[in-house]
């Protein structure tokens, strides 16, 4: 069974990549829709039979290779977090491939897309089975391939391609520290297999080895170097510059990385690895404070920017956070329980926003949007539900799972835990403000539809208007510009109704056995599982317990009264604090740092090897010089093939002349 979850999606990718065109739109997104909620009703079958009771198990595809004392097997691994995973994977995956046939109906590219998507959830689904180290990095750089495949995929245009090299470039950074980290456990344990690896972790605490020249800690130096593959792949800060761009995909991609899969790789593998993090103080400290950081940092973004894909992106970005704070602490139960809902409820939002731009001729741009509640009210309602559920409103999926994150973060009792409280109610606070700031500028208020370059262009395209017509339309009353929103296609309404279900229940279906009380027989000792600890999250302080409601409520009425009580104060609010606005606007202005510390210098030294090294030495004196030498010898040679016979003879003289005094003077 979990052969056909893996490599069902391989096979459409090959059908659907190599068909292409020659098989047609329906055939390629037929075959990829269909091979995924095969895998998904395939997965759940295995998750469902775990929790029941079903043991683990290792199936051998294949022996991969072997050298030296290094040898690895193909083989997936099925335990309880894999099961969690594969489920969280395909469900989202299969629900955005059937939500793409509405959205992607008019690309002439289906197929390419339909089997990139498909690659996609192939790698992540590697990456998830594997038992060892090499596997894993085999669907890490998977993942890697078919996001910058993904986000390119309009490589017609200069920001999606861009967008796409960044990712590639970023995640490098990333996985150059993932690899430095598994060639030193190999060097340590001998072997890259993780059950051997982690049962030999206890035996392994005290030793050191050289790095850089220095007696390091060999575990938490592993640790640390795993943890920097974690952040590329994770987003978090400093290597989080590439999420926000990924947006330049299409948002059925947006969706697929920043919601269940190529996001959460990093904290899926802390989680994997948790006796190794556990072992390790300082990194699990390290852990919480980035994880912190994180969720601050995006949290802060999120309220100043104004394209509805971009605000989700910094939520997702934030809600990772959480997940590696909530590990840091050692509660890898909490973090994967919050894995698992934000999964249902960041999947809505996005799928949501896609809805709302579908609806808005491809607009983006919330501060020309408006008054859509009416007009898209099942979009509305998904959108609500998404939001409520990332808020952590009462009984939903949010409300259960990140508020085990923060009672953990409060209850490890540790100095990095009470300050990744702290910071994750304060970001708490933010999430609910950005969120409900979303849907009041969405969908509330006066339409603003006008003011839209898109809407414009399609108005033009709709009627056909003269100048005049359009300098009319662009003043109608109403704001609407005599533009009419559109509900989307029924594809794209069934995943959001199925998220909604998720985003509202999946909290309370599964609460218990991620951390409500039957979770040590639900994780089986896979994860480090500390039972004292979690059966403390059910009872701590009431100040405490009742901070995610305070802060979620105080959110809501912030932007009530910025955004529906008084919509003039957000604009004087900017005018006072311009340059705290220019600072978040900017995104802290990461960018133009790293465009000043690494891109410009990188360029520069590219430049100067491309003129100097390049041009100026190897092809001045390699090819270049030897095609001049020839060039040269051949305008000398043309001189005396004159064809005039005396030429030949004066040569021929020469000649003679020459020969007979070399004989007379020898």
């Amino acid at each position: 069974m979990i052969q056909a979850i893996v490599f069902l999606p391989l096979l459409a990718f090959l059908v659907a990549g190599i068909g292409n065109r020659a098989i047609g739109n329906f055939a390629a997104k037929s075959v990829t829709t269909g091979a995924l909620f095969i895998s998904c009703a395939l997965s759940w079958v295995v998750f469902i039979g775990l929790i029941g009771g079903a043991p683990a198990t290792d199936v051998v595809v294949a022996e991969w290779f072997s050298s030296g004392d290094l040898a690895v097997n193909w083989t997936l691994k099925v335990d309880i977090l894999t099961g969690v995973m594969l489920v969280v994977i395909t469900s989202v995956s299969a629900l955005v491939h059937l939500y793409s046939w509405g959205y992607m109906e008019e690309d002439p590219d289906c197929p390419r897309f339909f089997a990139y998507l498909s690659l996609f959830t192939f790698a992540m689904l590697m990456l998830v089975t594997a038992d060892n180290l090499v596997q894993i990095f085999f669907g890490w750089e998977g993942v890697g391939l078919a996001s910058y495949l993904l986000i390119g995929f309009w490589y017609k245009k200069p920001s999606a391609w861009a967008a796409a090299i960044k990712a590639f470039v970023v995640n490098r950074v990333g996985d150059f520290g993932f690899m430095l980290g598994i060639f030193a456990l190999f060097m340590l344990f001998g072997t890259v297999d993780i059950d051997t690896i982690l049962a030999g972790v206890p035996a392994a605490k005290g030793a050191t080895f050289t790095f850089l020249g220095t007696q390091v800690d060999a575990i938490t130096t592993i640790a640390l170097l795993l943890f920097v593959g974690a952040m590329g792949k994770s987003a978090q800060v400093p290597l989080h510059t590439w999420l926000p761009d990924a947006m330049e995909g299409p948002t059925p991609v947006s969706a697929l990385i920043h919601a269940a899969t190529m996001v959460t790789a990093g904290v899926f593998l802390v989680c994997r690895m948790s006796p190794l993090f556990d072992a390790s103080p300082t990194a699990s400290t390290v852990v919480t404070y980035v994880g912190a950081l994180t969720a601050f940092f995006a949290a802060t973004v999120a309220t100043t920017q104004n394209d509805i894909k971009r605000v989700i992106a910094y939520s997702t970005c934030s809600q990772l956070g959480f997940m590696f704070f909530a590990a840091g602490v050692g509660a890898y139960g909490a973090a994967m329980f919050h894995l698992f809902t934000h999964a249902f409820f960041k999947a809505l939002l996005f799928l949501g926003a896609g809805s709302v731009i579908h609806a808005m001729h491809h607009e983006q741009d919330m501060r020309y949007y408006g008054a859509l509640r009416k007009s898209i009210p099942l979009t509305f309602a998904a959108m609500v539900i998404g939001t409520i559920a990332i808020t952590g409103v009462n009984y939903t999926s949010g409300y259960f799972s990140k508020d085990s994150v923060l009672f953990a973060a409060w209850e490890s009792g540790s100095e990095s835990g009470r300050v990744a409280f702290f910071v994750g109610v304060f970001a708490s606070l933010l999430t609910s403000f950005y969120s409900w700031r979303l849907i009041f500028r969405t969908f509330f208020g006066e339409a603003r539809w006008v003011q839209s370059e898109h809407i414009q262009h399609a108005l033009h395209d709709k009627h056909d208007m003269s100048h005049a017509d359009a300098h009319d339309s662009a003043h109608h009353s109403d704001g609407t510009g005599g533009y009419h929103p559109h509900e989307s296609p029924l594809s794209m309404l069934i995943p959001l109704g199925v998220l909604s279900f998720g985003a509202l229940f999946a909290g309370a279906i599964f609460n218990d056995w991620f951390v409500g009380g039957d979770e040590t027989a639900f994780w089986r000792g896979v994860i480090v599982h500390d039972g004292a600890f979690f059966e403390s999250l059910h009872h701590v302080p009431g100040l405490v317990h009742w901070a995610p409601a305070i802060v979620m409520a105080t959110g809501l009425l912030i932007a009530w009264l910025v955004y529906i009580k008084n919509p003039g104060f957000s604009d004087r609010f900017k005018a006072q604090w311009k340059h705290l606005h220019a600072f978040l606007l900017n995104k802290w202005y990461f960018d133009e740092i790293y465009n000043a510390l690494f891109v410009k210098p990188a360029l520069a030294l590219g430049r100067f090897f491309w003129k100097a090294g390049d041009q100026g030495t190897i092809d001045r004196f390699g090819p270049d010089g030897m095609s001049a030498v020839v060039a040269g010898g051949s305008v000398l040679a043309r001189r005396f093939q004159t064809g005039l016979v005396t030429s030949y003879a004066l040569v021929m003289l020469v000649g003679v002349a020459a020969f007979a005094t070399w004989f007379m003077v020898r």
